[in-house]
Formats: C-alpha cells, structure tokens, sequence
C-alpha cells in the first residue's frame, strides 16, 4: 500500500519530545503514543483551562471567547459536555444517517454527471457544511452561507481573520433562536443551565464557536484524503464493494494517517520537567496526535495504510476526558461516503491538486488539499 510521510519520525525515534516554536513560545512536543495518552489523562499536571491557548498556533487573535467544552478541565468539563453531548449523538440515529448518505448521495450524482469537479469546493466542503445543519437540527439554508466560509472558519487564504464575523453571525443565531425556539442547537442552549443557572452569553458563543470550528477543516481535508487514496488505490474500493464490513476498520485506518489535527496544547500551572524540558508555568506542551499515531513501538509498518489493521488504537480524535465531541459525526461522514464510493464509483482520476502544507519552523505536514481537481466514473458503466 501506499507510504505516506511522517515529519516526525527521525525525531521520535531519538527522543520523547521535539521542541517546536509557535509564535514565539518554545513548546515540548510529546511524540510517542504512551507518552501522549499519559498526559491526555493528567488533567491537573497538563491543564485545558487556558481560554484561547489549547490549539496551537494559539488563536488569540481570531477568536475572543472560551471553547466549551474543550477549554475547561474536569469536574466542570463534564457537566459542560453534558450540555451538548445529545446533539453530538445525533449522527447515531438512523433518520440522521439517513440524511448524511443523502446528502452524499446526491453529491456523488452531481460529480459523477459533471467532466470533474473540485473535490474540495464542490464535494468536501458542502459535504462538511450540510452535514452540519443535521448534527445541529437547524435548516439546509443556513448551509448555504457555511460553504462560503471556505476551508477554515477563522481564516482566509490570504491570512485574514474571519473569527469576528463568524462570532456575530453566532450571536445572531441564539437571538433568532430566542425569538423563535425550537429543538435546535441554539434554543438548547439558550435554555440551558449550568450549576442551577442559564449559561452566559460567553458560554453559549463558546458552544457554538467550536460547534463551527472543531470539525470544519478536518473534515474537509479527511474527506479529500480519503478520496486522493481511492485515485490511487482504485483496487482498494474493489476490496469493500466485495465486503462493506471491511469499512468500519478501514475508516480507522484513514483517521490514523491522514488525521488533519497534528496536535493541541495543554497549559503547565507550575513549573513542569516534561521528559527533560522544563516548562515554566503558564508555559505550553504540545500533545502530537499525528506523532503518536505513526509510533512505531505500537503500529507495525506505520506510514502504511493497512485497510485492516487490527488493533487500532489510535488518537485522531483525541484521548481522555477531552475525547473529541465530534467523533460519531465524523465516523459516520467517513463511513458513509467509503461506502457510497464503493457502491457507485469505479474509479477517480486527480487532474490537478493543490497540497495543503502546514509550514510551521521546526517541522512541514501534508493535511489535506487546497483544490483537488477529479474526475468521477460511474461503477458499472
């Protein structure tokens, strides 16, 4: 199968850590997967409680309020989680999966009619955006402004900021929803109580700030990941159609190598040796998801993609209590389209592609496409 990079190989191979700098700040980076979930448990030594600071590149200029749950650390965190986990579940219930293959569906139609199509603009990020309005039980119209967001929710590709506008459009949302309730996301929230009081506006903006952000881009690039693969492992869409049990493992096989999230950050409250870098407190540690899932200790041959490797106990949606919110969503967007691919499509030819590079000082990664110009032919025909 197909060998796909890993920047942080040599470096994980030498040492636990790598030292990364981001703007400015000099940050450990843990890279083995049991140091990883060692940390993602600890909770008091590595904390979330860091408003703004938890990704990184921080995102204190894009961005004005706390990510609930995420940048809380337990017990609060679980309380918080509570609050919304209902509608992070939907994606379990057969009426909302039902909608998601739809919706996949008639996108596959509209690129198998067409010459070819951007997997990006015209396939993964209406996929991601109309996925969504199911997850939170507001209308497919609002869809229609999501897509023009783009990739990332908070930037432009010429690097400005779109977290202010993105936090209007938010607040006008719960106003809207205040107005007129109903059993959406917004009107939950607005009725929502936290330790026997209504949630703040700061709390309901954090919910929906990371409602639109958390699986936006990731998303977007896993689905063109996984659609670059099948172009150039056509036999591996024969493979399911012959046996559509073989999606689930192959899904978890996608979500290891090609996670879009390289890491997040927890903060140090006091002075920290973090496998030989000392952090001062305040200072950050890096938790390198995308490191972890390629450690070699624990994945036989890890820059493969083995569509039936068993175990796999990866962390693309993270580990711990943080466990990422959005994981059944994304599961049943991957699954969905792996098996709507491998039921209607014989193969797809790339015609052009735009990498999506993350540049950062010590280290460059593949995550995902900027235009993913294909063509779709139709199983059968």
């Amino acid at each position: 199968m197909n060998r796909h990079d890993d920047p942080f190989q040599e470096a994980r191979a030498k040492c636990p850590i790598q030292i990364g700098t981001f703007q400015g700040e000099r940050v450990p980076m843990i890279l083995r997967l049991r140091d990883v979930r060692e940390a993602a448990k600890d909770t008091v030594k590595y904390s979330s409680d860091a408003p703004r600071r938890v990704p990184i590149p921080s995102e204190e200029e894009v961005r004005t309020v706390r990510q609930y749950p995420l940048e809380v650390d337990p017990p609060s965190h679980a309380e918080y989680r509570k609050i919304v986990e209902p509608f992070f579940l939907r994606p379990k219930q057969p009426d909302v999966l039902a909608k998601i293959h739809g919706l996949i569906d008639s996108l596959l139609s509209k690129a198998l009619e067409a010459d070819f199509i951007d997997a990006v603009k015209d396939f993964a990020i209406p996929l991601q955006s109309y996925a969504l309005t199911y997850l939170l039980n507001v209308s497919e119209k609002e869809a229609e402004r999501w897509v023009s967001w783009g990739i990332h929710v908070f930037k432009d590709g010429d690097g400005k900021s779109k977290g202010p506008f993105m936090e209007k459009y938010c607040q006008q949302m719960f106003e809207a929803a205040a107005e007129n309730p109903g059993d959406d996301f917004f009107s939950a929230l607005n009725q929502a109580e936290f330790e026997g009081r209504l949630l703040t506006v700061e709390e309901k903006l954090g919910y929906a700030n990371i409602a639109f952000a958390g699986g936006r881009d990731t998303i977007i690039h896993t689905a063109t990941r996984l659609i670059s693969y099948f172009a150039e492992n056509p036999e591996a869409l024969q493979w399911i159609r012959e046996n559509p049990d073989r999606i689930t493992l192959a899904s978890e096989e996608f979500f290891r190598v090609f996670i879009p999230l390289t890491h997040i950050g927890r903060v140090c409250p006091v002075t920290t040796d973090v496998h030989g870098f000392e952090v001062q407190p305040g200072g950050r540690v890096s938790l390198c998801w995308s490191s972890a899932n390629r450690d070699p200790e624990v994945f036989v041959e890890p820059n493969e993609v083995r569509l039936d490797r068993r175990p796999n106990p990866h962390v693309a949606f993270g580990f711990g209590p943080h466990l990422c919110l959005g994981a059944h969503h994304a599961r049943a967007i991957m699954r969905g389209l792996i098996q709507k691919l491998a039921e209607r499509v014989s193969n797809v030819a790339v015609l052009e592609a735009v990498e999506f590079i993350e540049n950062e000082p010590d280290y460059t990664r593949k995550i995902g496409y900027e235009l993913l110009r294909a063509r779709f032919k139709e199983f059968g025909k």
